[in-house]
């Protein structure tokens, strides 16, 4: 494709953005969803009474006994014109889930009105779905979005599971949009389902084929959102995100696992495995949740949610508890605490980005930015009967910037945990001294010979870039090859913090400014988080797909306004 065409390509993706920016602004809202404060009265949100609505926890997502039409390797009749299932042959598949995208009513808090919301389902978040290495799995997404819509957002969608090694085309590459009426520039057809391919193996397949790839590359929280082109903010703020659980025979998801390499650390998902999401929302003074198109700098809001509900509050057991906890905030950084009558508690941190580290840490602060995920530990068996303890946000966030650095007293309560009884059995779960190995790194003379991309991720002309460039769906900016390693650099310039996000494939942080990672950033991850004027460099591997894939900002507004690139992996 010739320069000019490129040109054309940009120029007409932001005349979109503009476009559907101003028809937002417009005030014609079809379900009651309005896209910027009003009016002063409306940049504060109505009063709401902390933890007065209990915590959701939810049941994992049932499969269905089989798909009608079957599901094929090459699209057929009403599914989407994506490309063909690669590996379809290496991963046959006994196990199929069916989701239904629709706007759907959600009460957020008892003195809100219950209102419109899009969900996987039609409910906020989307269904837990429960996998095991090992056991492919069809997802066909069903895009029942009403077509008509006219507000924030675009009824397309693009189901990115994040960051399972997958298949480019279920990884929910962004330009792959579809609805029964529209179609992505990177599909051949518009349709009313897509078909989504999990192979649920491990990184190193092809090297590691008797144990379905590498063990030390499995992940155990995943989530799963939106990543409609343009579109993804407003999208997942209306509710397009879940969560997707992986276990195998190392993390089996039981306790009482009488299998020696298994770990046993608290399981039952919805029961002892609880797993968190937290998002901000806004809302105008009638109580309708309202979100600025025209905000490029991020989107921060002055309700704090988990698992959809306002400052939830939550019984447990007096015993130990696994939480899986996810930043789904379009741009808001946390820093979280547990705090019991002003003092910070211990916790102990398992897993970072949904990757087991090699031991476990005993902490009292977890930061999180946008998309990142720690998996923690409480031990609620060592507080009395009646012990009410909060989970503190104390991180100063002001703008789309990035934190502060200050670190607030007391800060916001965010979940309150309630020491409501014993367990009615004895705590079978434990948390072992050792937790997953991690895969070797090449020494430093291997990785001086590896091939070196340096991504700068920067503002121009008052748009986000990559390199200089704003997104482009059909440019592809790097191409490494199947079976290969590299070092990638991503460099901050300016007062701004990105966390960015590599689909595919896990990294690790090799340095940040030129020193060794904090403990808890040393084992893999998929989201890296660079602050102003930093440089990380990574270590990347190249396995056993090829197609297109992502890289940008999980600041969602900075990846909406062009922080992005297409990479490509070639054979």
């Amino acid at each position: 494709m010739s320069n000019n065409n490129l040109a054309c390509v940009s120029s007409s993706r932001r005349n979109m953005l503009k476009g559907s920016m101003m028809a937002a602004g417009s005030g014609l809202l079809a379900t009651k969803l309005v896209s910027a404060p009003a009016s002063a009265s409306d940049a504060v949100s109505p009063r709401t009474t902390p933890f007065v609505e209990r915590l959701p926890v939810y049941s994992p997502k049932a499969p269905v006994s089989q798909l009608y039409p079957p599901a094929q390797p090459v699209a057929m009749g009403d599914e989407c014109g994506r490309l063909d299932h690669q590996r379809w042959a290496d991963f046959p598949v006994n196990k199929f889930y069916e989701l239904d995208v629709k706007q759907g009513l959600h009460s957020f808090h008892r003195d809100l009105p219950t209102q419109a919301v899009w969900g996987y389902d039609g409910i906020v978040p989307g269904p837990t779905f429960v996998a095991r290495y090992g056991e492919p799995v069809i997802v066909r997404i069903h895009n029942n979005l009403p077509q008509n819509h006219v507000g924030f957002g675009s009824p397309e969608i693009s189901t990115h599971l994040h960051n399972l090694h997958n298949a480019s085309e279920s990884d929910g590459f962004t330009g792959d949009y579809y609805s029964p009426l529209k179609a992505g520039p990177t599909m051949t057809a518009p349709g009313k389902y897509k078909d989504h391919l999990y192979a649920n193996c491990l990184a190193g397949y092809d090297q590691y084929h008797e144990t379905y790839g590498d063990p030390r590359e499995a992940l155990g929280t995943l989530w799963y959102h939106d990543h409609r082109m343009d579109f993804t903010a407003p999208n997942v703020y209306r509710g397009l995100s879940g969560f997707y659980l992986l276990f195998d025979d190392i993390d089996s998801g039981n306790e009482n696992d009488p299998d020696p390499k298994a770990l046993r650390l608290p399981s039952g998902v919805g029961k002892y495995d609880i797993p968190l999401v937290f998002q901000d929302k806004q809302f105008k003074a009638n109580g309708i949740m309202t979100f600025d198109p025209f905000e490029s700098d991020g989107f921060l809001g002055d309700k704090f949610c988990v698992n959809g509900k306002i400052q939830p509050f939550y019984p447990v057991e007096a015993r130990k508890y696994r939480f899986r906890m996810l930043n789904g905030s379009l741009s808001r950084f946390y820093e979280f605490y547990l705090v019991l009558n002003g003092a910070n508690q211990d916790f102990t941190y398992i897993a970072n980005d949904g990757n087991l580290l090699e031991a476990p840490l005993s902490m009292r602060k977890v930061r999180l930015a946008p998309a990142e995920r720690a998996d923690i530990v409480i031990d609620f068996s060592q507080y009395p009967i009646g012990t009410k303890l909060y989970l503190v946000n104390k991180l100063e966030q002001t703008s789309g910037r990035g934190p502060s650095g200050k670190i607030l007293s007391p800060g916001t309560q965010i979940l309150r945990f309630d020491v409501a009884a014993n367990p009615p059995v004895a705590d079978a779960s434990r948390i072992p001294a050792t937790l997953r190995p991690q895969p070797p790194i090449p020494s430093a003379e291997e990785l001086k010979r590896l091939p070196r991309r340096v991504w700068s991720f920067d503002r121009s002309n008052g748009g986000w870039t990559v390199n200089g460039k704003l997104f482009d769906v059909r440019s592809v900016s790097a191409k490494p090859r199947l079976g290969t390693q590299e070092v990638w650099v991503l460099r901050s310039s300016g007062n701004w913090s990105h966390p960015i996000h590599i689909h595919f494939e896990e990294g690790r942080i090799l340095s940040r400014n030129g020193k060794a990672p904090p403990l808890h950033e040393r084992g893999r991850k998929d989201v890296y988080v660079i602050g102003p004027s930093e440089e990380l460099q990574l270590f990347m591997n190249f396995r056993d797909y090829t197609g297109k894939y992502m890289m940008h900002c999980h600041n969602l507004i900075h990846e909406d306004h062009a922080m992005m690139v297409r990479w490509d992996v070639v054979a």
